[in-house]
């Protein structure tokens, strides 16, 4: 795993319908094999780099439907606060802290299927 500075597209990234739209959120972008997180209130700042083969149990984890740690591609650290960080365990040290509302709304929707990977006909669609 690895960062950017910068988006591998300008367009594609998508947030948690349970994010109110001026609200900040996790981001996740899908491309190819990759998927690109990043904070929005941060759009030039720092991105994760995920292999999609690692995407599903970071998505159980966060849904608690795996242990915490069982993920092999993100460090999840719920602060005191409420908020969370996520630690790249892989690659460059990038650290992403979200408010508690901002990971709520992020699970939320972790829940809801919306970060679930799109299937190789939505792909194919979505470039024709």
């Amino acid at each position: 795993m690895n960062t950017h500075t910068s988006p591998p597209s300008p367009t594609g990234w998508f947030k948690s319908s349970f994010s109110n739209p001026a609200q900040d959120c996790v981001e996740a972008n899908f491309a190819g094999d990759t998927v690109y997180v990043r904070d929005s209130k941060d759009k030039g700042g720092p991105i994760l780099t995920i292999p999609a083969t690692h995407w599903p149990s970071l998505l159980d984890e966060v849904a608690g439907r795996a242990p915490s740690g069982s993920n092999r591609a993100v460090r999840i650290t719920h602060r005191a606060d409420g908020g969370t960080d996520l630690k790249a365990l892989m690659g460059p040290a990038v650290n992403l802290s979200y408010t508690a509302t901002e990971w709520d709304a992020f699970v939320a929707g972790v829940l809801d299927a919306q970060f679930d990977l799109p299937s190789e006909e939505q792909l194919a669609a979505a470039s024709a």
